[in-house]
C-alpha cells in the first residue's frame, strides 16, 4: 500500500478507495507520520462522498483505514490552494509533491 500511495504522488496519479464506508477520490499530496504515530495521508478529495458532505475538499486519512486502495489511470497538474509542503501534521514525511 505504502507504494502504491508513493508512486501515485510521483507520477500525480489520483487514487481510488474506500474509507469509513465511502468511496474516495483523491489527488494525493503527502504522505507520512502524523503527530499521532499513524502513517497518514493528506490529499485533495475530488470525488465520491463524505460524512462531513465536503467534497471538493482537503482531508486527511489513517491509512491503516483505507481498502481497496488502487491508483486511478487519471492524472492531476500543479498544486491546489491550501497545500503547504512540510505538512506540520506530520512528524516524518516519506514522500510530498
Amino acid at each position: 500500500m505504502k507504494q502504491t500511495i508513493i508512486d501515485a504522488i510521483d507520477i500525480r496519479n489520483l487514487l481510488e478507495f474506500h474509507y469509513d464506508g465511502h468511496y474516495r477520490l483523491v489527488e494525493p499530496y503527502t504522505f507520512g507520520v502524523s503527530t499521532k504515530g499513524n502513517d497518514t495521508l493528506s490529499a485533495y478529495q475530488v470525488g465520491g462522498t463524505s460524512d462531513k458532505g465536503n467534497v471538493p475538499d482537503w482531508k486527511l486519512f489513517t491509512v491503516s483505514k483505507i481498502i481497496a486502495l488502487k491508483k486511478s489511470d487519471e492524472t492531476f497538474l500543479g498544486t491546489r490552494k491550501g497545500y503547504t509542503k512540510g505538512d506540520s501534521r506530520m512528524t516524518k514525511i516519506y514522500k510530498e509533491l
